[in-house]
Protein backbone atom coordinates (compact mmCIF):
# COMPACT_ATOMS: atom_id res chain seq x y z
CA UNK A 1 0.00 0.00 0.00
CA UNK A 2 1.37 3.54 -1.28
CA UNK A 3 0.96 5.99 2.11
CA UNK A 4 -0.21 8.85 -0.59
CA UNK A 5 -3.71 6.30 -1.33
CA UNK A 6 -4.56 5.36 2.21
CA UNK A 7 -6.84 6.61 4.51
CA UNK A 8 -4.57 7.13 7.64
CA UNK A 9 -5.89 10.61 9.72
CA UNK A 10 -3.00 10.75 12.35
CA UNK A 11 -3.11 13.08 15.39
CA UNK A 12 -0.45 15.02 16.80
CA UNK A 13 -2.45 15.20 19.87
CA UNK A 14 -3.78 13.36 21.97
CA UNK A 15 -7.46 14.01 22.49
CA UNK A 16 -8.96 14.93 25.75
CA UNK A 17 -11.09 12.11 26.55
CA UNK A 18 -8.23 9.23 26.08
CA UNK A 19 -6.94 8.36 29.15
CA UNK A 20 -5.07 5.11 28.57
CA UNK A 21 -1.83 4.37 26.15
CA UNK A 22 -3.64 2.07 24.02
CA UNK A 23 -7.02 4.49 23.80
CA UNK A 24 -4.06 7.40 22.84
CA UNK A 25 -2.35 5.69 20.47
CA UNK A 26 -5.28 4.02 18.45
CA UNK A 27 -6.66 7.70 18.24
CA UNK A 28 -3.59 9.60 17.13
CA UNK A 29 -3.28 6.84 14.95
CA UNK A 30 -6.13 6.87 13.10
CA UNK A 31 -7.16 3.14 13.71
CA UNK A 32 -10.41 4.32 15.32
CA UNK A 33 -13.38 6.98 15.72
CA UNK A 34 -15.58 7.55 18.38
CA UNK A 35 -19.39 7.14 17.51
CA UNK A 36 -20.98 7.99 20.35
CA UNK A 37 -20.27 6.68 24.05
CA UNK A 38 -18.33 3.35 24.40
CA UNK A 39 -19.10 2.72 20.60
CA UNK A 40 -16.24 3.46 17.42
CA UNK A 41 -16.11 3.05 14.33
CA UNK A 42 -12.77 0.89 12.54
CA UNK A 43 -11.12 2.84 10.27
CA UNK A 44 -8.66 0.75 7.71
CA UNK A 45 -5.78 1.04 9.71
CA UNK A 46 -7.37 -0.54 13.05
CA UNK A 47 -10.30 -2.91 10.88
CA UNK A 48 -6.47 -4.93 9.30
CA UNK A 49 -5.34 -5.68 12.90
CA UNK A 50 -9.03 -6.51 14.05
CA UNK A 51 -9.11 -8.69 11.06
CA UNK A 52 -5.13 -10.29 11.96
CA UNK A 53 -6.59 -11.29 15.61
CA UNK A 54 -9.48 -12.48 13.97
CA UNK A 55 -7.40 -14.46 11.51
CA UNK A 56 -5.27 -15.94 14.55
CA UNK A 57 -8.17 -16.82 16.15
CA UNK A 58 -10.47 -18.64 14.01
CA UNK A 59 -6.95 -20.63 13.01
CA UNK A 60 -6.18 -21.86 16.23
CA UNK A 61 -10.29 -22.96 16.79
CA UNK A 62 -9.80 -24.93 13.48
CA UNK A 63 -6.67 -26.85 14.76
CA UNK A 64 -9.04 -27.58 17.95
CA UNK A 65 -11.57 -29.50 16.05
CA UNK A 66 -14.44 -26.41 17.07
CA UNK A 67 -17.15 -25.59 14.25
CA UNK A 68 -17.68 -21.80 13.43
CA UNK A 69 -20.95 -20.49 13.14
CA UNK A 70 -22.64 -16.64 12.92
CA UNK A 71 -25.51 -16.46 14.82
CA UNK A 72 -27.81 -13.02 15.45
CA UNK A 73 -26.81 -9.80 17.18
CA UNK A 74 -30.64 -9.22 18.13
CA UNK A 75 -32.54 -12.57 20.14
CA UNK A 76 -35.86 -12.84 21.61
CA UNK A 77 -36.17 -11.77 25.48
CA UNK A 78 -38.62 -15.19 25.31
CA UNK A 79 -35.02 -17.45 25.25
CA UNK A 80 -33.52 -15.46 28.20
CA UNK A 81 -36.67 -15.87 30.35
CA UNK A 82 -36.35 -19.44 29.51
CA UNK A 83 -32.99 -19.87 31.19
CA UNK A 84 -33.95 -17.31 33.90
CA UNK A 85 -31.38 -14.89 32.75
CA UNK A 86 -33.78 -12.39 31.54
CA UNK A 87 -33.94 -10.10 35.05
CA UNK A 88 -31.00 -11.12 36.46
CA UNK A 89 -28.54 -10.04 33.66
CA UNK A 90 -29.07 -6.50 34.93
CA UNK A 91 -28.73 -3.12 33.17
CA UNK A 92 -25.97 -4.02 31.18
CA UNK A 93 -28.56 -6.24 28.76
CA UNK A 94 -29.78 -3.58 25.58
CA UNK A 95 -33.37 -4.43 26.05
CA UNK A 96 -35.65 -2.68 23.12
CA UNK A 97 -38.36 -3.93 21.42
CA UNK A 98 -39.50 -4.99 17.91
CA UNK A 99 -42.92 -3.35 15.86
CA UNK A 100 -45.28 -6.01 17.18
CA UNK A 101 -44.31 -4.96 20.61
CA UNK A 102 -42.14 -8.09 21.11
CA UNK A 103 -39.30 -8.17 23.70
CA UNK A 104 -35.78 -8.45 22.13
CA UNK A 105 -32.04 -7.44 22.87
CA UNK A 106 -28.97 -6.98 21.70
CA UNK A 107 -26.42 -10.02 22.44
CA UNK A 108 -24.41 -9.44 25.49
CA UNK A 109 -24.12 -13.72 25.03
CA UNK A 110 -25.43 -16.69 23.53
CA UNK A 111 -25.96 -19.50 25.46
CA UNK A 112 -29.53 -19.42 25.57
CA UNK A 113 -29.41 -18.76 21.61
CA UNK A 114 -26.98 -21.47 21.19
CA UNK A 115 -28.34 -24.66 23.67
CA UNK A 116 -32.07 -23.33 21.50
CA UNK A 117 -30.35 -24.61 17.82
CA UNK A 118 -28.72 -27.71 19.80
CA UNK A 119 -31.80 -28.94 21.03
CA UNK A 120 -33.26 -28.01 17.67
CA UNK A 121 -31.30 -30.38 15.68
CA UNK A 122 -29.44 -33.36 18.45
CA UNK A 123 -31.44 -35.99 19.40
CA UNK A 124 -28.56 -38.85 20.37
CA UNK A 125 -25.10 -38.97 22.41
CA UNK A 126 -23.90 -40.24 19.38
CA UNK A 127 -23.96 -36.64 17.66
CA UNK A 128 -21.15 -35.89 20.61
CA UNK A 129 -19.19 -34.12 21.42
CA UNK A 130 -19.66 -30.67 19.89
CA UNK A 131 -18.29 -27.41 20.19
CA UNK A 132 -19.18 -24.26 17.98
CA UNK A 133 -18.40 -21.08 18.13
CA UNK A 134 -18.90 -17.36 16.45
CA UNK A 135 -16.75 -14.23 16.16
CA UNK A 136 -20.11 -11.38 16.81
CA UNK A 137 -20.32 -8.55 17.55
CA UNK A 138 -21.88 -8.09 21.05
CA UNK A 139 -23.08 -5.10 23.20
CA UNK A 140 -23.46 -4.79 27.16
CA UNK A 141 -24.04 -0.74 28.06
CA UNK A 142 -21.30 -0.31 30.44
CA UNK A 143 -21.95 2.44 33.07
CA UNK A 144 -19.11 4.41 32.42
CA UNK A 145 -17.65 3.38 29.56
CA UNK A 146 -14.04 3.99 29.23
CA UNK A 147 -10.31 3.45 28.14
CA UNK A 148 -11.09 3.06 24.06
CA UNK A 149 -11.93 -0.45 23.31
CA UNK A 150 -11.05 -2.10 26.07
CA UNK A 151 -14.10 -1.31 28.29
CA UNK A 152 -16.61 -0.46 25.56
CA UNK A 153 -20.36 -0.89 25.11
CA UNK A 154 -20.32 -2.59 21.40
CA UNK A 155 -16.94 -5.27 20.98
CA UNK A 156 -16.19 -7.75 18.96
CA UNK A 157 -15.96 -11.08 20.83
CA UNK A 158 -15.21 -14.91 20.11
CA UNK A 159 -17.79 -17.16 21.88
CA UNK A 160 -17.48 -20.90 21.86
CA UNK A 161 -19.62 -23.31 23.26
CA UNK A 162 -19.24 -27.45 24.12
CA UNK A 163 -21.69 -30.17 24.24
CA UNK A 164 -20.90 -33.44 25.77
CA UNK A 165 -22.40 -36.23 27.25
CA UNK A 166 -20.27 -36.52 31.13
CA UNK A 167 -18.97 -33.90 32.75
CA UNK A 168 -15.17 -35.81 32.33
CA UNK A 169 -15.91 -34.82 28.31
CA UNK A 170 -17.10 -31.77 29.17
CA UNK A 171 -14.04 -31.04 31.17
CA UNK A 172 -11.90 -32.41 28.65
CA UNK A 173 -13.27 -29.43 26.16
CA UNK A 174 -12.79 -27.25 29.18
CA UNK A 175 -9.16 -28.46 29.02
CA UNK A 176 -8.82 -28.26 25.47
CA UNK A 177 -9.97 -24.51 25.08
CA UNK A 178 -7.15 -23.62 26.78
CA UNK A 179 -4.36 -24.86 25.65
CA UNK A 180 -6.00 -23.25 22.19
CA UNK A 181 -6.08 -20.10 24.12
CA UNK A 182 -2.44 -20.69 24.80
CA UNK A 183 -1.34 -20.80 21.53
CA UNK A 184 -3.79 -18.16 20.15
CA UNK A 185 -2.14 -15.57 22.48
CA UNK A 186 1.52 -16.68 21.94
CA UNK A 187 0.80 -15.97 18.23
CA UNK A 188 -0.31 -12.63 19.19
CA UNK A 189 2.71 -11.74 20.57
CA UNK A 190 1.12 -11.79 24.52
CA UNK A 191 1.87 -13.95 27.44
CA UNK A 192 -1.53 -14.38 28.32
CA UNK A 193 -1.46 -16.07 32.28
CA UNK A 194 -4.48 -17.99 32.78
CA UNK A 195 -5.85 -17.76 36.55
CA UNK A 196 -9.22 -19.02 38.62
CA UNK A 197 -11.76 -16.77 38.44
CA UNK A 198 -15.75 -16.11 39.52
CA UNK A 199 -18.04 -17.05 37.48
CA UNK A 200 -20.48 -14.45 37.89
CA UNK A 201 -23.71 -14.11 35.80
CA UNK A 202 -22.55 -17.55 33.44
CA UNK A 203 -22.63 -19.94 36.44
CA UNK A 204 -20.98 -23.02 37.16
CA UNK A 205 -17.89 -24.06 39.16
CA UNK A 206 -14.71 -23.92 37.20
CA UNK A 207 -13.52 -20.75 35.15
CA UNK A 208 -10.09 -19.60 34.16
CA UNK A 209 -9.53 -16.20 33.11
CA UNK A 210 -6.45 -14.94 30.73
CA UNK A 211 -4.80 -11.77 31.91
CA UNK A 212 -2.10 -9.90 30.34
CA UNK A 213 0.02 -8.02 32.67
CA UNK A 214 -0.12 -3.93 32.12
CA UNK A 215 0.12 -1.03 33.96
CA UNK A 216 -3.21 -0.11 32.76
CA UNK A 217 -5.05 -3.71 33.91
CA UNK A 218 -8.30 -3.22 35.63
CA UNK A 219 -7.45 -5.91 38.04
CA UNK A 220 -4.77 -6.58 41.08
CA UNK A 221 -2.42 -9.74 40.37
CA UNK A 222 -0.42 -11.57 42.73
CA UNK A 223 1.15 -13.92 40.78
CA UNK A 224 4.40 -16.70 41.04
CA UNK A 225 7.23 -14.92 38.88
CA UNK A 226 7.99 -18.32 37.53
CA UNK A 227 4.52 -18.53 35.74
CA UNK A 228 6.00 -15.63 33.34
CA UNK A 229 8.42 -18.37 32.39
CA UNK A 230 6.19 -21.43 30.76
CA UNK A 231 5.64 -20.74 26.99
CA UNK A 232 3.56 -22.82 24.85
CA UNK A 233 5.92 -22.66 21.97
CA UNK A 234 5.77 -25.15 18.64
CA UNK A 235 4.72 -27.90 20.94
CA UNK A 236 2.41 -30.55 18.99
CA UNK A 237 -0.85 -30.92 20.75
CA UNK A 238 -3.39 -34.10 19.93
CA UNK A 239 -6.43 -32.32 21.28
CA UNK A 240 -8.07 -35.24 21.48
CA UNK A 241 -5.44 -36.53 23.67
CA UNK A 242 -7.35 -35.92 27.16
CA UNK A 243 -4.15 -36.61 29.02
CA UNK A 244 -1.83 -34.55 26.64
CA UNK A 245 -4.30 -31.60 27.58
CA UNK A 246 -4.78 -32.35 31.25
CA UNK A 247 -1.28 -31.98 31.29
CA UNK A 248 -0.61 -28.76 29.82
CA UNK A 249 -3.44 -27.40 31.92
CA UNK A 250 -1.49 -28.24 34.84
CA UNK A 251 1.31 -26.96 33.73
CA UNK A 252 0.06 -23.64 33.18
CA UNK A 253 -2.11 -23.19 35.98
CA UNK A 254 -0.50 -25.24 38.84
CA UNK A 255 1.81 -21.76 39.58
CA UNK A 256 0.05 -19.04 41.99
CA UNK A 257 -1.76 -16.93 39.77
CA UNK A 258 -4.64 -14.98 40.98
CA UNK A 259 -6.63 -11.99 40.83
CA UNK A 260 -7.50 -9.63 43.89
CA UNK A 261 -11.36 -11.22 43.99
CA UNK A 262 -9.62 -14.86 44.47
CA UNK A 263 -6.18 -13.68 45.96
CA UNK A 264 -5.48 -16.25 49.41
CA UNK A 265 -2.94 -14.32 51.16
CA UNK A 266 -2.00 -17.39 53.05
CA UNK A 267 -0.99 -19.78 49.58
CA UNK A 268 0.97 -16.81 48.30
CA UNK A 269 2.80 -16.68 51.16
CA UNK A 270 3.74 -20.31 50.32
CA UNK A 271 5.79 -19.14 47.62
CA UNK A 272 9.30 -18.23 48.01
CA UNK A 273 9.62 -13.91 48.58
CA UNK A 274 11.67 -12.94 45.65
CA UNK A 275 9.10 -14.93 43.36
CA UNK A 276 6.01 -13.61 45.03
CA UNK A 277 4.85 -10.48 42.66
CA UNK A 278 1.36 -7.88 42.40
CA UNK A 279 1.22 -6.29 39.04
CA UNK A 280 -1.83 -5.28 37.05
CA UNK A 281 -3.73 -7.50 34.54
CA UNK A 282 -6.16 -7.17 31.45
CA UNK A 283 -8.55 -9.91 31.51
CA UNK A 284 -8.32 -10.87 27.48
CA UNK A 285 -10.47 -14.21 27.58
CA UNK A 286 -12.22 -16.68 29.92
CA UNK A 287 -13.19 -20.19 29.96
CA UNK A 288 -16.36 -21.87 31.79
CA UNK A 289 -17.72 -24.90 32.70
CA UNK A 290 -21.26 -24.89 33.49
CA UNK A 291 -22.49 -28.25 33.43
CA UNK A 292 -25.66 -28.79 33.30
CA UNK A 293 -27.04 -25.24 34.56
CA UNK A 294 -28.47 -24.29 30.74
CA UNK A 295 -29.68 -27.79 29.54
CA UNK A 296 -31.91 -28.52 32.12
CA UNK A 297 -33.55 -25.16 32.50
CA UNK A 298 -33.85 -25.39 28.03
CA UNK A 299 -34.50 -29.06 28.22
CA UNK A 300 -31.68 -29.48 25.80
CA UNK A 301 -30.86 -33.53 26.31
CA UNK A 302 -30.00 -36.41 24.10
CA UNK A 303 -30.95 -39.93 23.69
CA UNK A 304 -28.27 -41.42 26.07
CA UNK A 305 -26.38 -45.08 25.43
CA UNK A 306 -29.46 -46.33 27.72
CA UNK A 307 -32.17 -45.11 25.74
CA UNK A 308 -32.86 -42.46 28.41
CA UNK A 309 -32.91 -38.81 27.83
CA UNK A 310 -29.83 -36.91 29.77
CA UNK A 311 -29.17 -33.39 29.85
CA UNK A 312 -26.32 -32.45 28.10
CA UNK A 313 -23.29 -30.79 29.78
CA UNK A 314 -22.30 -27.62 28.57
CA UNK A 315 -19.05 -25.08 28.75
CA UNK A 316 -18.85 -21.41 26.92
CA UNK A 317 -14.99 -20.14 26.29
CA UNK A 318 -14.57 -16.49 25.14
CA UNK A 319 -11.55 -13.92 23.51
CA UNK A 320 -12.46 -10.37 23.18
CA UNK A 321 -10.58 -10.01 19.79
CA UNK A 322 -11.53 -6.24 19.89
CA UNK A 323 -10.32 -5.92 23.41
CA UNK A 324 -6.85 -8.07 22.19
CA UNK A 325 -6.13 -4.97 20.03
CA UNK A 326 -5.92 -2.74 23.13
CA UNK A 327 -4.29 -5.06 25.21
CA UNK A 328 -1.16 -5.91 22.28
CA UNK A 329 -0.55 -2.11 22.49
CA UNK A 330 -0.81 -1.55 26.30
CA UNK A 331 1.58 -4.52 26.55
CA UNK A 332 3.89 -3.58 23.50
CA UNK A 333 4.63 0.18 23.07
CA UNK A 334 7.03 3.15 23.64
CA UNK A 335 6.93 7.10 23.80
CA UNK A 336 6.72 7.29 20.55
CA UNK A 337 4.07 4.76 19.73
CA UNK A 338 2.98 1.18 18.98
CA UNK A 339 5.12 -1.53 18.72
CA UNK A 340 3.08 -4.50 16.49
CA UNK A 341 4.22 -8.08 17.34
CA UNK A 342 5.49 -9.53 13.66
CA UNK A 343 1.62 -12.16 14.17
CA UNK A 344 -0.59 -9.08 14.36
CA UNK A 345 1.41 -6.39 12.70
CA UNK A 346 -1.39 -4.45 9.74
CA UNK A 347 1.98 -3.81 7.35
CA UNK A 348 4.78 -6.03 7.25
CA UNK A 349 7.29 -3.01 7.33
CA UNK A 350 7.61 0.46 6.08
CA UNK A 351 9.59 2.08 3.35
CA UNK A 352 10.15 5.41 3.90
CA UNK A 353 11.87 7.36 0.92
CA UNK A 354 14.00 10.29 2.28
CA UNK A 355 14.05 12.13 -1.03
CA UNK A 356 10.66 11.93 -2.72
CA UNK A 357 10.98 12.93 -6.23
CA UNK A 358 14.75 11.42 -6.33
CA UNK A 359 15.04 9.30 -9.63
CA UNK A 360 17.33 6.69 -7.95
CA UNK A 361 15.57 6.99 -4.11
CA UNK A 362 12.35 6.65 -6.18
CA UNK A 363 12.95 3.88 -8.40
CA UNK A 364 15.00 1.86 -4.99
CA UNK A 365 11.52 2.29 -3.14
CA UNK A 366 9.54 0.95 -6.26
CA UNK A 367 11.80 -2.21 -6.50
CA UNK A 368 11.72 -2.72 -2.83
CA UNK A 369 7.67 -2.52 -3.24
CA UNK A 370 7.48 -4.91 -5.67
CA UNK A 371 10.30 -7.14 -4.66
CA UNK A 372 8.48 -7.55 -1.01
CA UNK A 373 4.71 -7.81 -2.92
CA UNK A 374 6.03 -10.59 -4.88
CA UNK A 375 6.71 -12.58 -2.04
CA UNK A 376 2.94 -12.00 -0.15
CA UNK A 377 4.38 -9.41 2.10
CA UNK A 378 2.40 -6.29 2.42
CA UNK A 379 4.85 -3.09 2.75
CA UNK A 380 3.74 0.15 3.28
CA UNK A 381 5.43 2.80 1.33
CA UNK A 382 5.68 6.41 2.37
CA UNK A 383 5.65 8.13 -0.85
CA UNK A 384 3.98 11.17 0.22
CA UNK A 385 6.50 14.67 -0.34
CA UNK A 386 7.11 15.29 3.25
CA UNK A 387 10.10 16.03 5.54
CA UNK A 388 12.09 12.81 6.95
CA UNK A 389 11.60 13.83 10.31
CA UNK A 390 7.37 13.47 9.76
CA UNK A 391 7.59 10.17 8.13
CA UNK A 392 10.15 8.53 10.55
CA UNK A 393 7.71 10.63 13.27
CA UNK A 394 4.50 8.95 11.26
CA UNK A 395 5.99 5.35 11.17
CA UNK A 396 7.06 4.82 15.03
CA UNK A 397 3.86 5.77 15.81
CA UNK A 398 2.13 3.04 13.84
CA UNK A 399 4.44 0.63 14.76
CA UNK A 400 5.02 -1.64 11.65
CA UNK A 401 7.98 -3.84 13.20
CA UNK A 402 10.58 -2.90 10.37
CA UNK A 403 11.00 -0.06 8.31
CA UNK A 404 13.32 0.26 5.09
CA UNK A 405 14.76 3.82 5.22
CA UNK A 406 16.15 4.58 1.27
CA UNK A 407 18.14 7.94 0.10
CA UNK A 408 20.60 9.08 -2.00
CA UNK A 409 23.49 9.00 0.31
CA UNK A 410 22.93 5.18 1.17
CA UNK A 411 22.29 4.49 -2.88
CA UNK A 412 25.38 5.62 -3.58
CA UNK A 413 27.28 3.01 -1.23
CA UNK A 414 24.67 0.66 -2.44
CA UNK A 415 22.57 0.00 0.90
CA UNK A 416 19.36 0.84 2.79
CA UNK A 417 19.19 1.26 6.19
CA UNK A 418 16.59 -1.52 7.91
CA UNK A 419 15.21 -0.76 11.42
CA UNK A 420 13.58 -2.63 13.94
CA UNK A 421 10.85 -0.98 15.65
CA UNK A 422 11.38 -2.82 18.99
CA UNK A 423 15.06 -2.21 19.57
CA UNK A 424 16.10 0.64 17.11
CA UNK A 425 18.89 -0.91 16.20
CA UNK A 426 19.87 -0.11 12.42
CA UNK A 427 21.87 -2.14 9.66
CA UNK A 428 22.52 -1.24 6.39
CA UNK A 429 22.22 -3.64 3.54
CA UNK A 430 22.08 -4.01 -0.17
CA UNK A 431 18.24 -3.90 -0.76
CA UNK A 432 17.59 -6.87 -1.97
CA UNK A 433 19.39 -8.44 1.59
CA UNK A 434 16.86 -6.30 3.09
CA UNK A 435 13.98 -7.71 1.27
CA UNK A 436 15.72 -11.35 2.34
CA UNK A 437 16.03 -10.72 5.93
CA UNK A 438 12.40 -9.39 5.93
CA UNK A 439 11.52 -12.72 4.64
CA UNK A 440 12.74 -14.78 6.44
CA UNK A 441 11.45 -13.12 9.67
CA UNK A 442 8.11 -13.68 8.64
CA UNK A 443 8.18 -17.22 7.19
CA UNK A 444 8.52 -17.79 11.06
CA UNK A 445 5.17 -16.33 11.68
Amino acid sequence: MRMSRYFLPVLKETPSEAQIVSHRYMLRAGMIKQSSAGIYSWLPLGYKVLKKIENIVHEEQSRAGHLPMLMPTIQSADLWRESGRYEAFGDEMLRIKDRHDRDMLFTPTAEELITDIFRSHVNSYKDLPLTMYQIQWKFRDEVRPRFGVMRGREFYMKDGYNFDLTKEDALHAYNRHLVSYLRTYERMGLQAIPMRADSGAMGGDNTHEFLVLAETGESEVFYDSAVTDLTFGDREIDYDNVEQCAGVMEEFTTKYARTDETHDEALFNEVPEERRKVARGIEVGQIFYFGTKYSEAMKATVQGPDGKPVPVHMGSHGIGVSRLLGAIIEASHDDKGIIWPEGVTPFHCGIVNLKQGDEEADGACEALYKSLTALGLEPLYDDRNERAGGKFATMDLIGLPWRITVGPRGLKNGVVELTSRRTGESEEMPPEDAVKKIAAIYAEH
